[in-house]
């Protein structure tokens, strides 16, 4: 089905790579129409908790195909980088969180990317940076949305500015990453860590990812209602009445998974 990704599902976890080691998995038409496509695959599949999102070889992705986009004028460069921004909201905006196993370079789409995934696990290797500028170009895959609101406007400013490319301790000392892993370990850590998040509520886990991710977005007030509202919704479903059974009961509890539904 897929020529440029590989899917695969573990249990409950399911897991993306982009498979185009040849090119460091750039983003290319075909990769960009195979990602979203197999995020709709996900989207329909219920019995998937959460996801994780690799690159395959040296690379997560070292960047979007730079021989594609030359030859853009203003119009169809405009269309290219809403393409790829709308990809990658449906990433963020998933009913499970998405884990970045970042295994090499997340250069210029490739760091977008990382972004629009809810967690960032990096391998000693890997290199994040946004270095667009000496190309001629911006960020154009939400990069300079994204990166000013998970680390800051003066530091992504200087990020973006100087096209620097960093390494996954500055990325996370910056707040880019929460963890760092000898490469070896990276895709057991982020299995790891998804096990830890399917065993609880999936219907919790996906109204937790709406309050942080749409109340960000909002005043204080404005997101203390949000959470409120969200607050309640949590007891129409029966995840809530065995969630909170079980702990009067001294017992594991034993959830459907049952996910979320808009």
């Amino acid at each position: 089905m897929y020529t440029l990704i590989k899917w695969e599902k573990e249990g409950p976890i399911g897991i993306l790579t982009i498979n185009s080691p040849d090119t460091l998995n750039a983003l290319n038409s075909q990769v960009l129409k195979e990602l979203d496509a197999c995020i709709d695959d996900v989207l329909k599949d219920e019995s998937i908790g959460a996801l994780i999102l690799t690159g395959e070889g040296k690379a997560f992705v070292a960047g979007a195909d730079i021989k594609e986009m030359l030859p853009l004028d203003a119009k169809e460069g405009e269309e290219w980088g809403a393409n790829g921004s709308r990809i990658f909201r449906k990433i963020e905006t998933l009913p499970i969180p998405v884990i970045a196993a970042v295994n090499g370079f997340a250069l210029g789409g490739g760091n977008e990317l990382a972004m629009a995934c809810d967690i960032r696990l990096a391998s000693e290797r890997a290199k994040f940076g946004q270095p667009e500028v000496g190309l001629g170009i911006t960020p154009g895959f939400a990069g300079t949305q994204r990166l000013p609101r998970l680390i800051g406007p003066a530091a992504a400013k200087e990020l973006i500015y100087t096209g620097k490319i960093i390494g996954a301790q500055e990325a996370k000392e910056l707040g880019l990453v929460s963890r760092v892993v000898a490469p070896e370990e990276l895709m057991d850590a982020a299995k790891e860590l998804a096990g830890a998040i399917v065993k609880n509520s999936w219907n919790a886990v996906a109204l937790s990812k709406k309050a942080i991710n749409d109340g960000l977005q909002l005043e204080i007030e404005d997101a203390l209602a949000l959470e409120a509202k969200i607050f309640g919704e949590c007891f129409l479903s029966p995840e809530q009445k065995e969630g909170m059974g079980a702990f009067v009961e001294k017992r594991p509890a034993q959830f459907n998974h049952t996910r979320r539904k808009e």
